[in-house]
């Protein structure tokens, strides 16, 4: 009598390009040989297209939302505990913030038997006010519910144990992987201006006017910056450029599919942010070959080796990331040193090989393993 494949179900706030949603991406070709697999996730986007270029299971869900709402968060909640009790999952795997609480709550309802959560930044440190703290008591009241939380970095696992959202005993550190051999290299420049990319949602905590602050200092037709990403901060960069005269300097490219293309069209990759998990437009960067300048926040130092494989410096402080910006952009040995030294920590450390193993033996560890009762 043949023996059932587990029904594995993937759940991610938003189908749109970000993070999370390539987390979810990479680790289908090898858990669709393993498992029964379902997504799940809120609009369009590159992770549903995915799906059915694949013909992997997507169901389009209509009111899991990034923006908090009461009424739309029950309902979100509702329509999870239908979900979850049509597809029956063995494991589902939450990510993404809203997603992880509502979730993790109609999981439990549901009986879902193993639920797990990745934790790709906790959302109390991305956000501000009231909602840092609403999300912090989420987190608090779901942990109990949880089978076992995955951290990208030993600094967020530090972190969510000292605000009490997730145990030592439920808890696990995966450093996020990227498809090395996919990466384009970078085919460096020979004269100025040195080309600058940044990714990433043009939003908190991302901070991108302190980035548009810095290459205001740099010398003029030294450098041209390039922000893939789109969000509400749109417009207010638009004003911070115009405001400056750096519309030849800088160019808002809008939100890509595939940043790959834009890397290797550029010679230094720089991420100014307050808040990060791991983020994969980083790692993609490294294995790309690019030399990197990223604010020192979470746990980018695990990811970035200071003066080794690129340059780590404090966050908000538009000068100190103008003279580290400076350095690479000055000294083209300097760039190819860093550069090649990033492409093989990427390849070393944060190969998708690893990772996915990672993920297939955590899955299998936890299969059959009791629901947690409220402690």
């Amino acid at each position: 009598m043949p023996v059932r494949r587990l029904r594995l179900l993937y759940v991610v706030t938003l189908a749109e390009v970000g993070g999370a949603q390539s987390y979810v991406r990479d680790l289908l070709p090898a858990m669709s040989e393993e498992f029964d697999v379902t997504v799940a996730a809120h609009g369009e986007g590159p992770l549903k297209d995915f799906c059915e270029r694949h013909d992997i299971a997507f169901v389009p869900l209509r009111h899991v939302r990034r923006d908090l709402s009461a009424w739309r968060d029950l309902l979100g909640f509702l329509e999870l505990v239908a979900l979850f009790r049509s597809v029956r999952p063995d494991i589902v795997h939450l990510n993404s913030s809203k997603a992880g609480v509502l979730g993790r709550l109609a999981g439990s309802v549901a009986r879902v038997p193993v639920r797990v959560f990745t934790a790709h930044g906790w959302a109390f440190k991305a956000t501000s006010g009231i909602g840092a703290q609403v999300y912090l008591w989420a987190d608090r009241i779901v942990r109990p519910l949880t089978t076992m939380i995955i951290c990208v970095s030993q600094i967020e696992r530090q972190a969510g144990l000292a605000a009490r959202t997730c145990t030592a005993e439920r808890s696990r550190v995966i450093r996020n992987g990227v498809d090395v051999d996919a990466v384009l290299p970078h085919d460096a420049s020979e004269s100025p201006p040195v080309r600058i990319v940044s990714v990433g949602r043009l939003a908190e905590p991302k901070n991108f006017p302190v980035l548009i602050a810095a290459v205001a200092r740099l010398p003029r037709k030294s450098a041209g910056l390039r922000i893939l990403g789109d969000g509400p901060q749109r417009e207010l960069l638009t004003e911070l450029i115009a405001e400056r005269g750096l519309e030849q300097e800088i160019e808002l490219v809008g939100e890509v599919e595939d940043v790959r293309p834009y890397l290797a069209e550029s010679d230094v990759f720089v991420l100014s942010t307050r808040s990060e998990g791991m983020p994969i437009a980083l790692l993609e960067a490294m294995a790309a070959g690019l030399p990197t300048v990223v604010s020192d926040v979470s746990g980018l130092h695990e990811v970035v080796l200071d003066g080794e494989t690129g340059l780590l410096v404090p966050t908000d402080d538009a000068d100190a990331l103008a003279s580290s910006i400076l350095r690479v952009v000055e000294d083209a040995a300097l760039r190819e040193r860093l550069g090649l030294a990033a492409r093989r920590r990427a390849v070393e450390h944060f190969a998708l090989g690893p990772w996915r193993r990672a993920h297939l033996e955590l899955y299998a560890s936890l299969v059959g393993a009791s629901t947690p009762e409220p402690a």
